[in-house]
């Protein structure tokens, strides 16, 4: 189970850096609100939360975002297409396409489960990969809440234990080791690669692999596609 941005495609922390420059936002004054906004003590219901369950329509939450920024010429931050601009550095991860490819021909189901930010997902090339693909805004649920990995989960066909998740962010991490699928903190396509080799030799030992049918399912060698 593949998370989207961050893991199939570049790191979104490139992306929010070259937004902050091109805009000229003070990089705590964003800081700040994702702290408040999705930090760990955030409250529920913040208009992160809304945006990515769909409750909050993007227009409505990129005002509100952008009131809470400060540019550095003290000029106020334009609303309009602040997200677009935000996710527009994003690129595909053509090693995780390929894992995820590589994956599905050895007969392993492959699922995508994404936190929406109103993004603009290409659609026909996640659904001609994956199966089932799960985006937040579109059922109403958020990871790393349970109820999306149990949705999600049932959608596959199988069981936690069977499931192994790949996020680039821990709280997701965690939320799905807490529904009891083992999980990878995503930094970068090698160091993925080598720990899902790792848990397939554990698995494969046990007799119960989520990664194919032989240790082959998962080689050493790697290369390219797309993702945003």
């Amino acid at each position: 189970m593949f998370d989207y941005g961050g893991v199939l495609t570049t790191p979104v922390r490139q992306s929010i850096a070259a937004w902050l420059e091109h805009d000229g936002i003070e990089p705590a004054s964003f800081s700040r609100t994702l702290k408040a906004w999705l930090g760990r003590r955030a409250p529920e219901g913040t208009p992160i939360h809304l945006l990515e369950t769909g409750e909050l329509p993007v227009a409505e939450f990129e005002r509100l975002f952008a009131a809470e920024l400060v540019r550095l010429n003290g000029t106020p931050v334009d609303p309009v297409g602040v997200l677009d601009r935000f996710f527009a550095g994003l690129r595909p991860e053509p090693r995780m396409y390929a894992l995820a490819e590589e994956l599905r021909a050895c007969g392993v189901r492959v699922a995508l489960l994404s936190n929406s930010w109103g993004n603009d997902y290409p659609r026909e090339r996640l659904e001609s990969l994956f199966d089932p693909v799960v985006i937040s805004g579109e059922v109403g649920l958020r990871k790393p809440l349970p109820t999306i990995f149990e949705l999600t989960l049932d959608r596959l066909g199988l069981a936690a234990a069977q499931v192994v998740f790949v996020d680039d962010a821990e709280p997701n991490v965690v939320g799905a080791r807490a529904v009891g699928m083992r999980a990878v903190l995503h930094t970068d396509p090698a160091a993925t690669r080598a720990a899902l080799a790792q848990l397939h030799q554990a698995s494969s030992a046990r007799g119960r692999s989520p990664l194919g049918p032989a240790p082959s399912a998962v080689r050493d060698d790697m290369t390219p596609p797309r993702g945003e």
